[in-house]
């Protein structure tokens, strides 16, 4: 029997139990906030789920390549496009990945990365602050949430929160930022659900027992003793702290690199035991408009040393993870808050642009290509953004029901409505998958064509559904939804819909599909 299960099934009221939660006895009366707070955990899972934010807008181009529109993409950005020979090839050798992330693709050979294609959301903003916002609140692009898509989540399965924490069933952090700050990510209905470490330093400070020094003045003693009161008032610190000590060794990382640094220090506090189940750490510079590449050598540069440094990061961190023998456990992903054009401009450097591709990582992951790759035109204007093919959000529901087995009524509360599930979790989860082998020969079959192309009034859009809910979109290159074709439950079958040039202007648009786990992107031209 489950302990929430012993404790609200076999306790009578009124009966003292023996143990001591902060100090404080445990009375077990049916109608306890505290009591409540000891069995609202809705899931007992020791699944954890680490993201990682490449903060300033990621060039998914550069990061993940569609190989078999090399020549285009050569046309787009000729001056800062990799060397065609230096690219890792990937699966069917259609799909590469920058030449200095070499720890990623060793991971992909081992089975354990998945690359998911043209990740975004509809009508994408271009603002870094609203787009991260929108990541973060799992939001439309036209709504404001107050909440975070992880803090729901962890509200919803420990709603008492942080009336009675910490428990005997939930002992440790819900959730854990290595930063100064926490993640608009993890703000629940309520307070933000979890805690911020603020940097590595200061971790090993606080588990070794020692502080930063202080300047010798009166300002400088007045921080000594805030940071005093600021330890001895942290009610998680001794779990912490714990934890951290039953590690004795750690796989060896990188140095000079931030990121590999905050992921040290999660893989840690994993391998110490603790049950917090969402960590969040982050690496910026990718807003890289300028000299993203160093000219006639463009897999090097700014770019190039970022994409190393999350790439070495990572490898080290499954690498120690193994060592400590809980690699099981976990479960990690990447997102940017928006890709950048196809096209460079000028400045050897990439604009704001829409869709780039996320990596989700782990033993329990489905390793391979996600999608089709983005179809690169040999016409690109500097106004084209890649069209998305997977929505953001159906990443995270898909973690949330097949990682940490989100009941599909609770789904609904955190995700304010249903999204595809995507085949990113193994079979063999404590949570139901979809075999990736399956999705991946079905989506490389053309789901989604239309005739006439080009066309200057109305085109016929033909479409396969396999059975299931089926979304038909059309995105202009700058992102936003023009229309919805089709949005309903079609059975098994060939089916077909007109688009009508509403007066549109000429150019590239693109309808999408989506099938259940599936998702197509047809590229329609409309001409005078």
């Amino acid at each position: 029997m489950k302990r929430r299960e012993f404790i609200t099934k076999t306790l009578p009221a009124g009966v003292l139990l023996p143990s001591l939660i902060n100090g404080f006895s445990l009375k077990a009366f049916g109608a306890s906030s505290l009591l409540s707070a000891m069995t609202s955990a809705s899931e007992e899972t020791d699944h954890v789920l680490v993201i990682i934010q490449l903060n300033g807008g990621n060039d998914g181009l550069n990061m993940v390549i569609p190989l078999q529109y090399y020549d285009n993409l050569m046309l787009a950005r000729q001056n800062i496009i990799l060397p065609q020979d230096k690219i890792i090839k990937l699966g069917n050798f259609s799909t590469g990945l920058h030449p200095k992330m070499t720890g990623l693709g060793d991971l992909y050979k081992d089975g354990k990365v998945q690359v998911i294609q043209s990740v975004g959301y509809p009508t994408p903003n271009f603002s870094h602050f609203r787009a991260t916002d929108i990541w973060q609140s799992a939001s439309d692009s036209n709504v404001q949430i107050q909440t975070g898509w992880a803090g729901r989540y962890l509200g919803e399965e420990f709603p008492n929160f942080p009336v009675g924490f910490p428990n005997t069933v939930m002992p440790d952090p819900l959730a854990i930022q290595i930063g100064s700050f926490l993640s608009p990510a993890f703000q629940g209905p309520v307070i933000n659900m979890g805690m911020a470490i603020s940097d590595p330093v200061n971790f090993y400070n606080l588990i070794n027992g020692i502080q930063s020094p202080a300047p010798n003045t009166n300002a400088g003693k007045e921080l000594t003793y805030i940071r005093q009161v600021s330890q001895q008032t942290q009610q998680y610190a001794n779990v912490i702290k714990t934890a951290a000590n039953k590690v004795k060794t750690q796989g060896v990382y990188p140095t000079g690199n931030a990121l590999a640094d905050q992921l040290k220090v999660v893989a840690r506090l994993i391998g110490g035991g603790l049950k917090t189940r969402m960590y969040m750490v982050n690496i910026g510079g990718f807003d890289t408009h300028a000299g993203q590449v160093v000219a006639n050598a463009n897999d090097t540069g700014t770019h190039a040393v970022l994409l190393q440094k999350v790439s070495d990061a990572i490898k080290a961190f499954m690498d120690d993870l193994k060592l400590q023998g809980v690699s099981k456990r976990v479960a990690g992903m990447t997102f940017s808050e928006f890709g950048r054009r196809i096209k460079s401009n000028a400045g050897v450097g990439t604009d704001h642009g829409a869709a780039a591709p996320v990596i989700v990582f782990g033993d329990g992951i489905q390793g391979g290509v996600l999608g089709t790759n983005p179809v690169i035109s040999d016409t690109t204007s500097v106004n084209d953004n890649i069209p998305m093919q997977y929505d953001f959000r159906s990443i995270y529901a898909t973690l949330l029901e097949k990682w940490f087995c989100v009941d599909k009524t609770i789904l609904q509360n955190v995700m304010f409505k249903n999204f595809q599930s995507l085949p990113i979790i193994q079979a063999g989860t404590n949570c139901l998958s979809t075999d990736i082998r399956t999705v991946n020969q079905e989506s490389g079959q053309n789901l989604i064509t239309n005739y006439p192309n080009p066309f200057s009034t109305r085109t016929t859009i033909k479409y396969q559904s396999k059975g299931g809910h089926v979304l038909i979109q059309v995105f202009n290159t700058m992102g936003k939804l023009i229309t919805t074709l089709q949005d309903g439950i079609k059975t098994a079958g060939a089916y077909s819909v007109d688009f009508e040039n509403r007066y549109y202007p000429p150019g590239v648009y693109y309808a999408r599909l989506q099938n259940e786990e599936l998702a197509q992107v047809r590229n329609m031209m409309i001409v005078r």
